[in-house]
């Protein structure tokens, strides 16, 4: 939907009213490089997509919140944000709100919210870090208090920890909250220290495959992982007495000291680890010398290992990213998001999309019986308020 069909679409669902409609939009991401290291502390390379999720608000004069998606309405009053949790999509927005409540800054009225996402949900693309950081950030703006993209990451991701009940880590969020267009996000989970780096592509486009495999097995597998992980790094503290992440050790300390984890499959855990975190480097290094082979290689490398040594992808990604590197002019492929499921992303000449799409989406339903679907991506901005010109679609003017 556009502006102005958003527009209608509020005043359909909400009425005149008399404050102004103003617009937000937060993207979605995709973690280039860099697959379950968040949560052991290491770096990861995310960057901001330009499809999201849009959020249209309005003050009202009472307590009442009102919230609905393009599909679904639903209210409460403020007071009653504590206690509204409900297994739906609303838990996310009422997740932030609680939270911006605990952190001191409450809603001091209601408020008429609308939403449209342009993300695939289960894609593994963050929409629902998308639509916590919307909120959080058009609620920090309305409200008066002052913006701090960190903040907000961090308050969102408390809202899917605490609220929610998703123990996610804080790449997602941040990656939402701090994009910048045609730059990846380099950014060290443990400190939150981050920098943008240039992602020029001139010649290449990114290419999101979406397997549509349900991805039932994420959470029970992703929960196993951080305990497998927890497991290694309680073993490695016999070498390392002061190591508190699996991704504070570097490659020549691990291979000094691997001997130490007992079990085979948590070792196989932990080597992933140390070699993603090495690879996020390497692609920087790579990035900076516009070396997009060099990238690429990197990225199919990140998917073996993902598959390999982590397990945490499937036969449906396995096949589309087999399929994707047959196709001349892919420099690399590999899955991204949590796995089971998902999606892949390819770096793909831009002479080359129009082939890759085609024949990787028939090779890929042959085989596995399932449609592909695929979105060509550029690299967008993080959250913001959208320009004037669609506050005046809004009012109808």
């Amino acid at each position: 939907m556009d502006a102005r069909q958003l527009a209608a679409h509020f005043e359909e669902q909400y009425g005149s009213g008399e404050g102004e409609v103003r617009f937000f939009h937060a993207p979605g991401r995709v973690n280039l490089i860099g697959e379950h290291i968040d949560y052991n502390g290491g770096y990861v390379l995310p960057a901001a997509l330009e499809f999201g999720t849009t959020l249209l608000i309005r003050p009202r004069s009472d307590r009442m919140l009102r919230l609905s998606s393009t599909n679904f309405p639903y209210q409460l009053t403020i007071d009653e944000t504590a206690d509204a949790k409900t297994g739906e999509w609303t838990d996310y927005p009422v997740g932030v709100i609680v939270e911006l409540a605990k952190s001191g800054r409450a809603l001091s009225r209601g408020y008429d919210i609308l939403v449209h996402g342009d993300i695939p949900n289960g894609a593994g693309l963050s929409s629902s870090a998308s639509l916590e950081v919307a909120v959080a950030y058009a609620l920090l703006t309305l409200e008066g208090h002052p913006i701090d993209r960190t903040d907000i990451a961090q308050l969102s991701q408390r809202a899917e920890n605490r609220f929610v009940g998703v123990n996610c880590g804080i790449m997602d969020q941040f990656a939402v909250a701090n994009g910048k267009q045609d730059h990846a996000i380099l950014l060290m989970c443990d400190t939150l220290e981050f920098k943008h780096v240039p992602f020029r592509t001139e010649g290449y486009k990114l290419v999101i495959g979406n397997t549509n495999k349900r991805r039932g097995l994420v959470d029970s597998k992703y929960n196993e992982r951080r305990a497998q992980c927890d497991e290694a790094v309680q073993e490695l503290r016999q070498g390392f007495p002061d190591l508190e992440l699996l991704a504070q050790l570097d490659a020549a300390g691990y291979e000094a000291k691997k001997h130490l984890i007992q079990d085979e499959v948590v070792r196989k855990r932990a080597a992933h680890v140390i070699a993603e975190n090495e690879r996020v480097l390497q692609s920087v290094e790579a990035l900076q010398q516009h070396d997009l082979e060099r990238f690429g290689q990197l990225m199919i490398a990140s998917h073996e290992s993902l598959r390999d040594l982590y397990e945490v992808s499937c036969e449906e990604l396995d096949v589309m990213v087999e399929e994707a590197l047959r196709i001349e002019g892919t420099a690399g492929s590999r899955m991204t998001g949590a796995g089971f499921g998902g999606c892949t992303v390819s770096l793909v000449k831009e002479s080359a999309v129009s082939r890759f799409i085609e024949r990787v989406g028939e090779a890929y339903q042959r085989r596995t019986g399932l449609p592909a679907e695929f979105y060509v991506c550029s690299v967008g901005d993080g959250v913001k308020e959208q320009d004037s010109g669609n506050k005046l679609a809004a009012k109808g003017e």
